[in-house]
């Protein structure tokens, strides 16, 4: 089986993050991680907090708090909401780790060498009011793009161009608010993109019939607007700081490598910490190092991301000259909104994952977020409709599925699953069903297009609902026990599959339907077209129990309830 290396963006420290943060890339990876390790695969889902910084520095300001004390507190707090949400990921990292700063400072080394990282004096932007120079993120203003008048000095989060402080109009200090700013000369250090363009544009090139159009398009974008020489450090007291083996003076001042610079080595980064954590069994290296054969590495990642990971990190790849792993797959997402505006934080707009896990448990929002995960455009979060795909999808059909059929078999046959006769003409038309719809669920996997994986699982569990109500084994008992025992026992043998393959989206709940069955030697780890076709992994005079109910329908109270706390009006 292929070894499958997977990331997603990592999440920045600086606070909890919030439903569309979950389902631009963390919860999606997570699904495909959690498929293809099911599948056999041999799989590295790796992901980090980036500790890096403006905000972090601002926040811990804020808090009163050193800047190191601020980032491991936030760092364990949004651990605790990942764990809450049961992301699998075999190691969650720190971007100010020993080992990410040893290799950054390595790739910064390897591309002087090669010519492609130049100092240079440049003007920046000075806050006499500060009484320092501001670093891009530092300074705020509107941008001359798109007139969205919360840019920041390095990007847009409106129109995602690239910035710098200087292009800003009506330019503020971000930490006094200050527009008493000047621009005075200093010093950096430049990854020279210019020199890379045509081989990044080549690299491109190579994975148009690849990449989804979101993905393709952004990175076509930066490259169709050439790539320009861009500034690598900054005036900060918190980062990776310039190795004053190869440039002292710039050491000396305190200069550390920009956010954007490292925090993509951080998946390299990470990866060692976790292989340093059982070095006798852990071969980051092989992961990494001239993988191209032996790796397949697929990113997760929400729009904005997009040109960093397509453009700027592999130029920095290339440039090291060393045969460090790039990304063969980029499955990148659209925005979700809060009833058609952004989630924020600071106006306590929307629903953010700790607060979503106090309302109810995970598998009600990992279900819904990949039902409608903004892939082919944006999607809107409305509590209106959470609560109806809650009580169509999990409640009704499967929840309800699995509670009539076992409370049913119970009440009639005991504690046992029932004999009856042997499978008809109903059972080999719904074996070629389930097997052809869990078909449709592997290929959507495969390609990455969950809302469709989403849909094909639902259609899996509505297949047995059709199935029950054409059998009725509550008018076959009356006339024919046997016949009624024989649908019981197919649809427990259904309740079996929907646990081993809807583990990827719903894992507690997949665990409490499998618990059910006191089976044995219940290893599977997914379900053959074959295996679904005859429907018979849980044989008759398995002993079973009725788990509680596995999803609560929502009441017309409750969704006032979620709008009152939350908001629910158009933006």
């Amino acid at each position: 089986m292929a070894r499958h290396l997977i990331t997603s963006a990592l999440p920045y420290i600086n606070g909890i993050k919030h439903l569309g943060n979950m389902v631009g890339s963390m919860l999606p990876a997570d699904v495909y991680s959690r498929y293809l390790r099911q599948r056999g695969h041999d799989v590295l889902y790796i992901c980090a907090t980036d500790e890096h910084g403006t905000p972090a520095e601002l926040a811990a300001k804020e808090q009163g708090l050193p800047v190191e004390e601020f980032c491991a507190q936030a760092h364990d707090a949004q651990k605790a909401v990942y764990d809450g949400f049961q992301l699998a990921f075999d190691y969650f990292g720190r971007s100010s780790s020993a080992e990410n700063r040893e290799i950054t400072q390595h790739f910064a080394r390897k591309l002087h060498e090669n010519g492609f990282i130049k100092e240079r004096a440049i003007r920046q932007v000075y806050s006499p009011t500060d009484g320092r120079f501001l670093p891009d993120r530092y300074v705020e203003g509107t941008c001359p793009h798109c007139g969205y008048d919360k840019a920041r000095g390095d990007q847009c989060e409106n129109c995602t161009r690239v910035l710098d402080p200087t292009d800003l109009i009506n330019p503020r200090s971000a930490i006094s608010g200050s527009t008493d700013l000047e621009v005075r000369e200093t010093k950096h250090l430049f990854l020279l993109q210019s020199k890379l363009e045509n081989e990044v544009r080549e690299w491109v090139a190579r994975h148009d019939k690849d990449w989804p159009q979101l993905a393709s398009s952004i990175a076509h974008k930066w490259l169709t607007e050439g790539l320009h020489d861009r500034a690598i450090t900054r005036d900060l007291d918190w980062g990776v700081p310039v190795p004053a083996d190869t440039w002292p003076e710039l050491a000396a001042e305190g200069k550390v490598f920009y956010v954007w610079f490292d925090a993509p080595i951080e998946y390299i980064g990470a990866t060692k910490e976790w292989a340093d954590q059982d070095p006798e069994n852990r071969d980051w290296k092989s992961w990494w190092y001239d993988a191209d054969d032996t790796v397949r590495y697929t990113e997760f990642m929400a729009k904005d991301n997009v040109p960093f990971h397509t453009v700027m990190f592999p130029a920095t790849e290339l440039g090291v000259r060393e045969p460090w792993k790039k990304v063969d797959y980029v499955k990148a997402f659209n925005w979700l909104t809060y009833y058609g505006g952004k989630f924020s934080t600071s106006q306590k707009r929307g629903v953010f994952t700790d607060h979503a896990l106090d309302v109810l448990p995970a598998d009600y929002w990992r279900y819904f977020l990949i039902a409608n995960a903004p892939e082919s455009d944006d999607s809107s979060f409305t509590w209106e409709h959470f609560t109806a795909t809650v009580n169509k999808d999990l409640a009704d059909t499967l929840g309800n599925f699995v509670n009539r059929v076992l409370s049913f078999s119970k009440k009639r046959f005991g504690e046992e699953v029932p004999a009856g006769g042997e499978p008809g003409e109903a059972e080999t038309r719904l074996g070629e069903e389930i097997a052809r719809l869990l078909g449709e669920y592997e290929e959507h996997m495969e390609a990455l297009q969950f809302r469709k994986a989403a849909s094909a699982l639902r259609a899996l569990w509505s297949a047995g609902n059709s199935y029950l109500e054409e059998k009725a084994p509550w008018l076959q008992i009356k006339t024919d026990k046997d016949a009624a025992a024989l649908t019981l026992r197919t649809a427990m043998n259904l309740i079996h599959l929907y646990a081993v393959v809807s583990e990827p989206l719903i894992p507690a709940t997949a665990k409490a339907m499998r618990a059910a069955f006191s089976l044995p030697d219940d290893t599977a780890t997914w379900v053959t077209a074959d295996e679904a076709k005859s429907l018979a992994s849980v044989p008759s005079g398995t002993p079973f129990t009725v788990p509680p109910v596995l999803f609560a329908k929502l009441t017309d109270e409750d969704l006032a309830a979620y709008k009152e706390r939350f908001g629910g009006e158009e933006a």
